[in-house]
């Protein structure tokens, strides 16, 4: 009986944590695209808007959305129109649309997502965190325009779209706070951006191996990456 009750109290405890609920909005091309909202029973004022990495889903981030979520941060993962599954988890924009683009064709879902979240009633505060090809675009958007974000966290980045300069010909007009990090071996990817980027920007270098994208928060050297985040978050992006 006591092992019931314990399990009903914990079962309650993990809906009162987190609400989740799937989510639609139209790109400006006209493209459905799916994403998965979800935030603290106690409320939020920031929303980070979460982008996968190629060949990916909004599966990407089912552990990471809970951490932030527990952090007073409500998350919205997002199908991008480039991408495929990740912890079983199917990418729904692309089933949708038949097949994965290009990775710069994902540019309108990004803006729409971002957009999204500004109209949500609670949100006070939006910041956006990529992955790979999406965290070299989180970069080229926040370049372009100023309200796309408050701030920025980018999950090795680099030049993925066959066009030289791509990314570094818009970060030098980023000016929100920047959060930059990726595997150790990728960090010479990243460091010519940091060195152009204007406003303040926080380059991260794990001591240990680290991994690819966003999954490095999961991986095993999870633990320093997410202290580095959760220091960057308090200072440019408090939950509260």
């Amino acid at each position: 009986m006591k092992f019931f009750l314990a399990a009903i109290a914990l079962a309650t405890f993990a809906l009162q944590a987190a609400q989740a609920e799937t989510v639609r909005f139209q790109a400006s091309d006209g493209v459905a695209v799916t994403a998965e909202f979800q935030a603290p029973a106690a409320g939020y004022s920031t929303i980070i808007v979460l982008f996968h990495q190629a060949r990916s889903s909004r599966g990407e981030y089912a552990q990471i959305a809970d951490r932030l979520n527990a952090m007073g941060y409500a998350t919205l993962a997002v199908d991008q129109r480039s991408g495929g599954q990740a912890n079983g988890v199917r990418n729904q924009t692309v089933a949708e649309l038949g097949g994965s683009t290009g990775f710069a064709q994902a540019i309108p879902d990004l803006i729409a997502a971002a957009a999204w979240a500004r109209q949500q009633p609670g949100a006070r505060t939006v910041g956006v965190l990529g992955s790979s090809y999406s965290s070299s675009l989180v970069l080229v958007l926040a370049g372009r325009d100023p309200t796309f974000a408050d701030a920025v966290m980018s999950f090795s980045p680099g030049e993925y779209f066959g066009t030289p300069n791509f990314v570094s010909s818009e970060v030098g007009r980023i000016q929100v706070p920047v959060f930059l990090t990726a595997a150790r071996s990728e960090t010479d990817q990243w460091r010519p951006f940091e060195q152009r980027i204007n406003s303040v920007v926080t380059g991260f270098v794990p001591r240990g191996a680290g991994r690819h994208g966003a999954s490095a928060l999961d991986s095993s050297d999870g633990a320093e990456y997410w202290a580095a985040l959760a220091q960057f978050l308090s200072q440019h992006l408090p939950a509260g």
